[in-house]
């Protein structure tokens, strides 16, 4: 090799350790980027829009934060990452120490060290250990001491249009339960707005004897203009029945096929959903009734689910329901049990009875079969244990369901004999 070939090698080899140096520090540098935490946060326009109660001496504020809310609070828009801050205030004028139950908020919640998982870089374990400060200490504490004010930040699932925000604080042998209905930034949810202005309506029939309300439920249409039953029928104040609801898994969560479900000669005023393994488990489309009980309100429930139920691959905006709507109906009912908010329970028939071997045909071409009745929800504010719910003799359910059954094979017997 000559001289001149050996310099151009030298220098070629230098070239490429150079090139693979300077890739190292690049790969160095963008390993080492830290998020800039700010240095200055204001929860000012959280507090302007913020919702707020009271019971008895505590009282609540919320606020939903906005992106653009993450990241003048964190530095980055944690909503990107699949996390719903809530900005909340709690002024406890009681004389009890207080404690934020945040499974009560949301059974799924994210602790702040969670949150801050993902801005951590590598190399970086001073940096790292300050954003974990820093979230920590943004975060909602408890306990609330008497007399005192304590704010912070919860982080949740993100919930859609409107969120229905449950908070339990408890303290010795006492609770003061909240439920706020929080507006999203960025979404305006026409379709909640008008469910909580008919729920204010005064012109409505108020029932006050129980037979005749009875009569009433069962007089009222079988089925939403979709064709898919309305199988229950919650009675309470609203806060009371989305706090049981939320507190059982179920999101506010509307798809195109809910609007195709019609009763009162309109869509369901509020859809919920429950998921389970990251599949939509049950649905719940529900409507505000024209009528009352002893004050209350009164709404109208479908409750169904998928036909493969968790197990359902087809497109979530063209649900086929599952034909057996007793299942889901029973389900709901022995969730909510579990609420701690439901205070009553009893059946009502209204629905009609469709024997398993003659499912009925229905507008959306779903087919389904019922035992006919409806279960009525009583709810009142929480916390109340399964021992203390009572159960209505409206409708002996076993003893409906065993005379239905026999009605059944009577008249499959009779159709047989026709038919030879």
């Amino acid at each position: 090799m000559s001289p001149a070939t050996t310099k151009y090698v030298s220098l070629y080899r230098t070239l490429q350790v150079s090139t693979i140096i300077g890739m190292i520090v690049l790969f160095w540098l963008g390993g080492c980027a830290t998020l800039q935490l700010p240095v200055e946060t204001s929860d000012s326009a959280l507090r302007a829009r913020a919702v707020s109660d009271t019971v008895k001496e505590v009282t609540l504020s919320a606020s939903v934060l906005s992106a653009a809310d993450s990241e003048q609070l964190f530095g980055t828009d944690i909503n990107s990452t699949g996390v719903q801050p809530v900005w909340i205030e709690v002024r406890n004028n009681s004389t009890h120490t207080l404690w934020l139950m945040r499974a009560g908020t949301d059974p799924s919640y994210f602790s702040p060290l969670e949150v801050a998982w993902p801005l951590h870089t590598k190399f970086a374990k001073k940096s790292n250990a300050s954003i974990d400060a820093y979230f920590n200490a943004h975060s909602f504490q408890s306990p609330i001491p008497p007399g005192s004010t304590r704010n912070g930040i919860l982080f949740t699932n993100p919930h859609l249009g409107t969120y229905v925000f449950n908070v339990d604080l408890i303290g010795q042998q006492t609770i003061f339960p909240f439920t706020l209905f929080l507006p999203i930034p960025g979404e305006h949810d026409a379709d909640t707005e008008a469910a909580l202005a008919r729920l204010a309506e005064s012109d409505n029939i108020d029932y006050r004897d129980s037979d005749a309300f009875r009569s009433a439920l069962e007089q009222l249409p079988c089925c939403a203009n979709g064709g898919d039953p309305v199988n229950m029928v919650f009675i309470g104040e609203i806060n009371d029945i989305g706090a049981a609801v939320i507190r059982r898994g179920y999101r506010m969560q509307k798809h195109d096929s809910d609007a195709r479900q019609r009763l009162f000669e309109r869509p369901p005023d509020l859809v919920m959903r429950k998921s389970g393994d990251g599949a939509v488990a049950n649905w719940l489309r529900i409507w505000v009734a024209p009528l009352r009980y002893q004050g209350k309100p009164v709404l109208l429930v479908q409750s169904g689910r998928p036909l493969g139920g968790r197990f359902d691959v087809t497109s979530s905006d063209k649900p086929q329901p599952h034909p057996n709507i007793d299942e889901s109906r029973n389900l709901l009912v022995q969730d909510l049990l579990y609420s701690g908010g439901l205070a009553q329970l009893g059946y009502v028939g209204g629905v009609g009875v469709v024997p398993r071997t003659l499912p009925e045909n229905t507008d959306s071409a779903t087919r389904y079969h019922t035992d006919g009745l409806r279960a009525v929800l009583f709810f009142v504010t929480r916390p109340l244990a399964l021992s203390d719910i009572e159960i209505l003799d409206w409708v002996p359910v076993l003893q409906q369901r065993e005379t239905k059954a026999a009605e059944n094979n009577m008249k499959e017997k009779s159709d047989a004999q026709y038919t030879q």
